[in-house]
């Protein structure tokens, strides 16, 4: 899963490169918009598609080990209230 995890990471930074390369160029060709247009569609179109795999892998897992994946749950909840409850 780490694989899958990492090429899923890979991904989206791919999205929000094109992303920032289509906010950086306002003054960009409308043929050059098209293009980074294109790319930011079928970089998000490929994660999607990774995400729904990944998602996958992941219900099996939790389904074979629901306790692990209910600790697992609570520790980043707890986690992330700590990490909130700091302001």
């Amino acid at each position: 899963m780490d694989a899958a995890a990492d090429k899923l990471m890979r991904e989206l930074r791919e999205v929000v490169a094109a992303a920032e390369a289509l906010l950086a160029a306002p003054g960009a060709s409308a043929e050059h918009m098209r293009e980074i247009r294109e790319r930011a569609e079928q970089a998000l179109g490929d994660a999607r598609e990774r995400l729904v795999a990944v998602s996958g892998e992941v219900e099996d897992r939790v389904r074979r080990n629901p306790w692990a994946a209910l600790g697992i749950a609570a520790g980043v909840g707890l986690i992330v209230g700590l990490l909130l409850s700091r302001k």
